[in-house]
């Protein structure tokens, strides 16, 4: 079991059995053999995420996919870093009810529309 599913045991991912996912999993299993190797991999992870996450920071006043390569980053840094992968899971929490706030909204506007449209008042 690995790191995250032990953080979320409910948390069931669409692509978990997935080939690639299957190969990552082989993968991190022969890594953790070598401890070395694992810490310069955790290293390499780290950099490459931080540096995804400071040009998503950077794009974010431009036009363009700013808060997307944030995001991006950030999971990057959550298949090694348990602390952004619970940041990550929390935003992702907090856009489904912003997703979820604003679609029950639309709903109750084109309810009360169609009241004030009805015949018969």
């Amino acid at each position: 079991m690995s790191l995250h599913e032990e953080d979320h045991p409910a948390h069931h991912h669409r692509l978990r059995n997935t080939r690639i996912a299957r190969r990552a999993r082989l993968f991190r299993a022969r890594l953790n053999g070598y401890p070395r190797l694992r810490l310069a991999y955790k290293i390499a992870i780290g950099v490459f995420g931080i540096a995804v996450v400071i040009a998503g920071l950077i794009l974010i006043p431009l036009p363009g996919p700013g808060w997307l390569i944030v995001f991006l980053g950030l999971a990057i840094l959550g298949t090694e870093f348990p602390a952004a992968h619970r940041l990550n899971m929390w935003v992702q929490r907090k856009v489904r009810g912003a997703i979820a706030w604003f679609q029950e909204r639309r709903h109750r506007r084109a309810a009360a529309r169609a009241q004030r449209a009805a015949p018969g008042r």
